[in-house]
């Protein structure tokens, strides 16, 4: 279909889909638990956004996440699991990691520490590295499915590599429809960014590998540690709408689309208020109306770099990144 934005399927944008998308209510969990245990691919939501979850103790439901996705074999995931418990079998927890997660789990945040040997993982997970991302969510759907398994979900976000995350099941089909097996529909996000992650290393000190909805971390310095991937969201072009971005932007220019925040109108509003929570959670739904508009550029407002404001900013640096 020619004009179509990077990333959206035709069918997809038409309304016409392959995947069927099902209530996430007792039935409904129960057959995403049942086609997870057989391999499978299941979109699930959480509080952050819609994830693709598959089982993350086999290689091949692995590989089929990056075959879905098209990711880079690179990237690591983010295994998600019930409880800390549950993910001590996992992953090596030092005090001060587990002072974090029993402070923010279940939640938006992401702990990455040194991979257990005796962990089951597949390999892919994490991507070669000895280091595992875990975290606890707490959507009650996705707490739901976790507890009908014994096994971990790796579930990264539920879109194409690099292209804009889905807080919707609309949004998911938009990319991936036909390349999964189902997907669970729990409504809207209410987060809207992914998971904050954290790395706790030996010496004790913690690094913000992305910013996110829990606050408060010093966000590490890429120049001063080793130049490789250690969680997701950390390629400097990601989030991408497959159109020019322009931000801090007070009016469109010839031919944006403008995405407003507070006394800057514009096309649609990441929160008219000024409301930065409110601005989270939407922001990427305005940002596949953007895509989606038959305006060739993007613009976006200035959204305050405090907060949530950190992690807004954060995602739209990388989606008005130029793509290598």
């Amino acid at each position: 279909m020619a004009g179509t934005a990077q990333g959206y399927s035709d069918d997809a944008m038409s309304g016409k889909h392959t995947t069927p998308v099902i209530p996430a209510d007792e039935t409904g969990i129960a057959e995403a638990a049942a086609v997870l245990a057989q391999g499978g691919l299941v979109v699930i939501p959480t509080e952050t956004v819609y994830g693709l979850a598959a089982r993350a103790d086999s290689d091949a439901a692995v590989a089929r996440i990056y075959e879905a996705k098209g990711r880079p074999s690179t990237n690591p995931l983010i295994v998600h699991v019930r409880d800390l418990s549950q993910a001590r079998r996992f992953g090596a927890f030092s005090p001060k990691a587990e002072a974090l997660a029993k402070k923010h789990w279940p939640g938006s945040l992401t702990l990455v520490v040194p991979q257990r040997g005796d962990s089951g993982l597949a390999q892919a997970v994490t991507a070669g590295l000895p280091s595992v991302a875990i975290r606890v969510p707490a959507h009650r759907v996705a707490q739901a499915v976790l507890a009908q398994l014994d096994f971990p979900l790796a579930a990264p976000s539920a879109n194409r590599s690099g292209f804009i995350s889905p807080t919707s099941p609309e949004h998911v089909l938009a990319s991936l429809d036909g390349r999964i097996d189902m997907v669970l529909d729990g409504g809207a996000t209410e987060t809207g960014v992914e998971s904050t992650i954290l790395a706790v290393r030996d010496d004790g000190s913690i690094d913000e590998l992305r910013t996110g909805p829990v606050d408060g971390f010093q966000r590490v310095d890429r120049s001063s540690v080793l130049e490789r991937i250690e969680a997701p969201g950390q390629l400097a072009s990601h989030y991408a709408p497959g159109k020019p971005v322009r931000l801090d932007a007070r009016e469109a220019e010839h031919n944006e689309f403008l995405i407003g925040f507070g006394p800057v109108r514009g096309d649609v509003s990441l929160s008219s208020a000024g409301d930065l929570a409110e601005a989270a959670a939407r922001l990427y739904d305005c940002l596949h109306l953007a895509a989606q508009a038959d305006k060739s550029r993007i613009a976006v407002a200035p959204v305050p770099n405090e907060g949530l404001g950190r992690a807004i900013n954060d995602r739209l640096l990388r989606a008005a990144a130029p793509v290598d």
